[in-house]
């Protein structure tokens, strides 16, 4: 029997339609999973049932008996609180940045209308999503976690009420292979356990494929392939399907054919990151131990590790938008200030890793793309600035007439390419690109890096590419570094990293990287 079921389920805004024709069923314990490109509609075919994004659903979706349609928005209100329960992409975001993880717990258990829960079953609660240490846990704000004990908290409230389903939307896009193969693994066993129905978003084929029981295949908004996953990875009947799975690049692929290298460029000695915590008395917090790192001309290198390594750290500080604590970073031969010139501002920019979110949605895309010369260039006239941006657009692949649209008015991957543009705006010498494609499907993801690999050979950029995908590090990076808690634990051709790691780490990394 089923507990959630769907039949011509779309959605729509005004005289658009976001998606439509969505046949499935969910029976407890069971998983249905929705995969496709960003923008397919797989994320509003979700949501919209459920009142929680503005697009008006068509069609029927019931839960439990009760027709989703029908509902009021009060009812809808009530159904959420007693049956359903979400996880979504970005934990960060979706957790109330002042409230203690004690105090989230307690109003997810209490929604449905029961009493506040006493301390052991706070402490059940994350034990059963596989936290340790509870009580500092308890006591913690949400950016005082890691990426992967954010999502933790966030599954532990999502179940609190005990619902009948649980919509996870995109719970391990952010999440290096291990962490997104514990997640899927926690999930799994609480579907089980609890004989919930799951219906999980992902643009990643190859992950879902090992944990759902049926797949939909989406793009634009209708379904292109639906059926068991491992007969749409083995004998795919649309050719959208063996693209999607194609397009995921994999520990096994062929070596890549990567430019040839310069002198060096950039030189990092010692470096250490240190950050202040709350508390006079209270000692910093040590992100990153001294790392030594050199990146040449044309060269790309990889900062690889799990949440809370230190990549994004020593990354901004290379970038000179963070702080770091000891040691020099070297530009040709000579250190850099704390506070860089304008030049040396220039001769670095750094692509952040979500498009929409680093990108101002009031601004036209000429706008954001003219911005650093604005600041780096002050003695260029609007004419001059506009040519340069008609360039760096040019440049990505993307035509003049972007330049009047918003964030809001371009895909995912348009975003990202914008992003890059105005990174590249500027001329400079290297690029720093913190996760720069893990927001973005696999399609939309090769895409940027065919356009990063293709910025490689043509202008001799050196790139400094922090991700938690090792897969993705050999197919654009020279070298590899690997960081854990802080430190580097291995370094060395990227080749050499994949086929005869020397850390356990690093071996870790690569065995959940095969299984992911």
């Amino acid at each position: 029997m089923s507990i959630y079921s769907v039949r011509g389920l779309g959605a729509k805004v005004g005289k658009d339609t976001l998606s439509h024709g969505l046949d499935f069923d969910i029976a407890a314990g069971q998983c249905v999973a929705l995969v496709g490109e960003s923008g397919s509609g797989k994320s509003v075919s979700c949501l919209a049932p459920f009142g929680l994004i503005a697009p008006h659903m068509k069609g029927s979706a019931i839960l439990e008996g009760t027709q989703l349609a029908s509902c009021s928005e009060s009812g809808l209100r009530q159904l959420r609180a007693q049956k359903a329960g979400f996880i979504f992409q970005q934990p960060l975001t979706a957790l109330t940045p002042h409230m203690r993880v004690a105090r989230h717990l307690r109003e997810a258990a209490m929604q449905a209308g029961g009493d506040a829960p006493g301390h052991g079953a706070l402490t059940a609660m994350l034990e059963n999503v596989g936290l340790t240490d509870i009580e500092a846990k308890l006591r913690k704000y949400p950016h005082e976690l890691s990426g992967g004990e954010r999502q933790r908290v966030m599954i532990a409230c999502a179940i609190a009420h005990d619902p009948v389903l649980l919509v996870a939307d995109e719970p391990t896009s952010a999440l290096d292979a291990h962490l997104r193969g514990e997640i899927m693994e926690l999930l799994g066993r609480l579907r089980r356990e609890r004989g919930m129905a799951l219906l999980l978003v992902s643009h990643d084929l190859p992950s879902v494929a090992r944990h759902a029981d049926h797949v939909v295949i989406m793009r634009r908004g209708e379904v292109v392939e639906s059926g068991p996953p491992q007969q749409i990875i083995r004998k795919p009947k649309a050719d959208y399907s063996r693209q999607l799975w194609e397009a995921t690049p994999k520990l096994d692929d062929p070596a890549p054919a990567l430019p040839a290298i310069g002198p060096p460029l950039l030189e990092v000695r010692d470096v250490a990151v240190d950050y202040a915590r709350a508390g006079i008395f209270r000692k910093p917090f040590r992100a990153v131990e001294p790392i030594n790192l050199t990146i040449h001309a044309g060269e790309a290198v990889a900062l690889v590790g799990g949440s809370g390594s230190g990549k994004s750290s020593i990354g901004k500080a290379i970038a000179g938008i963070g702080p770091w604590t000891d040691g020099d970073i070297l530009w040709r031969g000579e250190a850099l200030p704390r506070k860089r010139s304008k030049a040396q501002k220039r001769a670095v920019q750094t692509v952040f890793q979500d498009p929409v979110a680093s990108l101002d949605p009031r601004w036209r895309v000429e706008d954001i793309v003219a911005e650093p010369l604005t600041h780096l260039h002050r003695e260029m006239t609007k004419h001059e600035q506009h040519a340069s941006v008609a360039a760096a657009l040019e440049t990505v692949g993307l035509d003049t007439a972007f330049m009047q649209r918003r964030p809001t008015q371009i895909s995912g991957g348009q975003a990202q390419r914008v992003a890059v543009a105005r990174a590249l705006v500027c001329a400079p010498e290297m690029l720093v690109l913190d996760e720069a494609t893990s927001a973005l499907d696999p399609v939309i993801g090769a895409e940027i890096v065919a356009l990063l690999q293709q910025l490689q050979s043509e202008k001799s950029l050196a790139m400094l590419f922090i991700t938690h995908d090792l897969a993705l590090a050999r197919k654009l990076c020279h070298r590899i570094v690997v960081l854990h808690q802080g430190q580097a634990v291995e370094q060395g051709p990227a080749g050499n990293i994949i086929t005869d790691p020397q850390s356990d780490i690093t071996r870790r990394l690569v065995d959940a990287s095969r299984a992911s």
